[in-house]
């Protein structure tokens, strides 16, 4: 799914780890990608937050989608910043699932530094395996 999702590759959006019902992602803000203050904006960070949970949503082999999210801003990004969204199933019954995505700016030496978004996801299978 991820190899052919357009807007993310031209975000410059990275897998860094998936497994059962876990993601995530990371991109480097550019400065295309800020807003009129020069900070990263927001819809962008939800974007790279939506990349991870529909990640960790499809990883049971199944195709899934999105049923809605919500995403609340603690920090913000800025140009040349490294954000990476961690996304884990909190519950998943039936058909549908929830995923709590937590977007973290890198620190100088790569460690996990503070947490500029959270991201609640809502999922829903479409009751189809994923066939590549």
């Amino acid at each position: 799914m991820l190899a052919a999702d357009r807007a993310s590759r031209s975000l410059g959006i990275t897998l860094e780890h998936v497994g059962p019902g876990t993601a995530e992602v990371s991109m480097v803000v550019r400065e295309d990608m800020t807003n009129g203050w020069e900070l990263c904006h927001g819809g962008l960070i939800a974007t790279l937050a939506d990349t991870a949970f529909a990640v960790a949503c499809n990883s049971h082999g199944e195709v899934t989608v999105a049923a809605g999210f919500d995403v609340t801003f603690l920090e913000s990004g800025r140009a040349g910043d490294r954000l990476r969204a961690h996304a884990e199933e909190r519950s998943r019954r039936g058909r549908s699932g929830i995923y709590d995505v937590t977007v973290r700016r890198d620190d100088p030496d790569g460690s996990p530094g503070v947490v500029i978004a959270e991201f609640r996801g809502r999922s829903r299978s479409l009751g189809r395996p994923i066939t590549i």
